[in-house]
């Protein structure tokens, strides 16, 4: 859990010193792919840790994995004059969802059980 603090930290740090950092146009599509693998790990790492079954290792393994991966992925459709990062952009995209779909039913579930239990303390 501290490791995703300190990369949301490095995240918002990087917002707000304003650089300006210039991405060569041939390079947009490998970072953008690569950002969003890297998002769809911290968001199962979100949903691991309300689980209860967060591991680091399982975590930084993803995070690095999805990231080499996908900029593979792009690589070779780069290569073959496919766009096969359209691929990696579904599947992560569509995982990163079903990630925070889980976050949001339990983070709703836990508020609905603190409401009932007051109601129930005020009938009694």
């Amino acid at each position: 859990m501290a490791g995703i603090i300190i990369l949301f930290g490095f995240i918002i740090a990087g917002f707000f010193t304003g650089l300006n950092v210039v991405v060569p146009y041939v390079y947009s599509k490998y970072i953008a792919v690569a950002i969003l693998a890297c998002l769809d790990s911290v968001f199962g790492a979100f949903s691991a840790n309300i689980e209860n079954k967060f591991r680091i290792n399982i975590f930084l393994s993803g995070f690095f994995g999805n990231a080499l991966i996908a900029m593979f992925l792009v690589f070779i459709g780069d290569k073959l004059n496919v766009d096969i990062y359209l691929a990696a952009v579904i599947v992560f995209s569509g995982r990163l969802l079903n990630n925070f779909s889980t976050i949001r039913r339990d983070y709703i579930q836990k508020i609905n059980e603190k409401v009932n239990k007051k109601k129930e303390e005020i009938k009694l």
